[in-house]
């Protein structure tokens, strides 16, 4: 089975990266990016017998920091 796991900072969360995106594309002429957040995508190819469970649990205890990062799982 495989997975995506989308990790994105949660509100409030300063994100210097997609500050400095931000800037090159201003400094690239691109008008109208009003703010840039960004974050990262896993794709993980399991067994189709992988619990909800242990997929949550790869989640909380390497893929993402739960202090500062939200994660999704999608099903491809």
């Amino acid at each position: 089975m495989k997975l995506r796991i989308f990790v994105t900072l949660k509100n409030g969360v300063l994100d210097p990266q997609g500050r400095a995106i931000h800037k090159a594309l201003e400094g690239l002429g691109f008008d109208g990016v009003n703010d840039v957040r960004a974050g990262k995508l896993i794709e993980l190819d399991v067994a189709d017998d992988t619990s909800d469970a242990s997929i949550d649990e790869m989640c909380r205890k390497l893929l993402a920091n739960t202090v500062i990062e939200n994660y999704r799982v999608e099903r491809a």
